[in-house]
């Protein structure tokens, strides 16, 4: 009994140590993306029946003074918002089978009947609240913490390397990579690491005078602070105390916002050039995972200390975000598509056409959704 239940409630079980801090992460993550959606449809004048974390049966919930019922229900991977006058999940455009059922009040505040440019803020608004949190959380963490960085420079190069290929010596110092100028050894790595196969031109100070190189970075499996397996790409070059002179950078409440708003474009910029390639078969599958793997992190940075928890946070939060805009329906990113057309048609799209490709949309989804359930379980 005493096994069972340390397994269960300790620390390291499996209650406290990996469901507890998995739920806290995509709740946390789920309510910013829907209360986006919530905040400006309100705005809008656009009336919310309902505000759900998770889906299936209703666990607790109430009603406020305006009539939305705010629940959580039991199955917790995602939630929704939906608003006066959604009769389906293509949220149907005027003109619909549905219409003349509403009264003229409901009419006024009913999502669908809403000029186009009301509907994409009010969609959009959910991934624009996903790269807020995310800017919020590395404004906080720079602001108490601050960040160390050092010099861009080549302490030593592997035997063999990429970089000893192209002739990248001991004591150059990095100036840009593919054109884009560095100024910590950390840019070098953000430019590098996600670049396997690609051959990049790096421009090096060297005695005064710039030489410009060209290496291709080859990839390296290498175990993050969160205990994965993760593969990044790497031109074999080391940088030590001596030559970077690492240093602590303090932070004012503005320039920590600033350096957030800039991690955040980072971070943005690598999953889409990773999805890109992964898109070409130039990724390793096993690089994407679903809720197994989140849970995973989710213990093993509840280990590491609350801080880890809300960096997990901030860095799944720029996933959901870009995910949720891709152009694919049921995505938000699929219903952006639709108002796209709209605006460029002058009518909405027909219900016809809405259905139908939102039923392979759907098949898209549910296939992504089976393809990382299996990476979590048995692909990798």
């Amino acid at each position: 009994m005493n096994d069972i239940w340390q397994a269960l409630f300790s620390t390291e079980g499996i209650l406290l140590g990996t469901l507890v801090p998995f739920l806290f992460v995509l709740t946390v993550v789920v309510f910013v993306h829907e209360m986006g959606h919530y905040l400006v449809g309100r705005a809008c004048g656009i009336g919310v029946q309902a505000f759900s974390i998770g889906f299936g049966p209703e666990l607790v919930g109430f009603n406020d003074r305006r009539g939305t019922r705010w629940k959580l229900c039991a199955i917790p991977l995602g939630g929704y918002v939906k608003f006066a006058g959604d009769m389906n999940v293509t949220s149907s455009p005027v003109g619909d089978d549905a219409g003349p059922a509403l009264s003229e009040a409901e009419r006024r505040v009913a999502f669908h009947t809403q000029p186009v440019w009301k509907r994409a803020a009010t969609v959009f608004a959910g991934p624009l609240f996903n790269f807020l949190l995310t800017i919020a959380v590395f404004a906080v963490m720079f602001s108490i913490y601050g960040r160390y960085v050092a010099e861009p420079m080549v302490a030593t190069v592997n035997a063999g390397s990429p970089a000893e290929e192209a002739g990248i010596m001991p004591g150059d110092r990095f100036v840009s990579v593919n054109g884009e100028k560095v100024e910590t050894f950390a840019d070098v790595q953000r430019l590098v690491s996600g670049r396997a196969g690609d051959a990049l031109t790096f421009v090096m100070l060297r005695e005064g005078r710039e030489v410009s190189l060209t290496a291709t970075p080859q990839p390296m499996e290498q175990e993050d602070a969160l205990g994965n397996k993760i593969k990044v790409a790497v031109i074999g070059v080391v940088n030590n105390q001596e030559f970077g002179q690492p240093r602590l950078i303090t932070y004012t409440p503005v320039e920590a916002l600033s350096a957030a708003v800039t991690e955040t474009g980072h971070i943005i910029e690598r999953t889409g050039q990773f999805m890109k390639r992964f898109a070409f078969g130039r990724e390793d599958k096993c690089q994407l995972g679903g809720p197994v793997k989140i849970a995973g992190m989710s213990a093993q940075a509840a280990k590491l200390g609350f801080d880890w928890l809300v960096q997990l946070v901030a860095l799944l939060s720029v996933g959901i975000g870009i995910l949720n805009l891709l152009p694919i329906p049921p995505l938000d990113g699929g219903h952006l598509l639709f108002y796209a057309m709209e605006v460029v048609l002058r009518r909405p799209v027909t219900e016809r056409t809405m259905e139908a490709v939102y039923k392979v949309g759907m098949l898209v989804v549910l296939g992504f959704m089976g393809f990382v359930f299996w990476n979590d379980l048995f692909g990798c």
